[in-house]
């Protein structure tokens, strides 16, 4: 049997940016072959893998993009306002 069906397959979903798809529609095949699963299941399964994937990766381009200082502190404030906001001289 010939390679050429994955080639395909993986620089469609390449091109169509599924890099999820990409990377875990083989294991999912299997997983679901066992499971006795139908395609809409496993289409359902993947689509949702890549759903979880784009918003997990949203969200850190979102917090680099933010530029969060690494450390936060309270040294910029006045004496008197630090003691305030100080949890530990409480």
């Amino acid at each position: 049997m010939t390679d050429t069906p994955k080639i395909l397959l993986a620089d469609h979903l390449k091109t169509l940016k599924l890099p999820t798809f990409l990377r875990e529609y083989e294991k999912l095949g299997r997983q679901c072959a066992a499971e006795g699963r139908d395609h809409i299941q496993f289409l359902a399964r993947l689509v949702e893998l890549e759903l979880i994937d784009r918003e997990r990766r949203m969200i850190e381009r979102r917090i680099k993009a933010a530029k969060f200082p690494a450390t936060k502190s309270l040294l910029w404030l006045p004496p008197v306002m630090q003691e305030v906001f100080d949890p530990i001289g409480m």
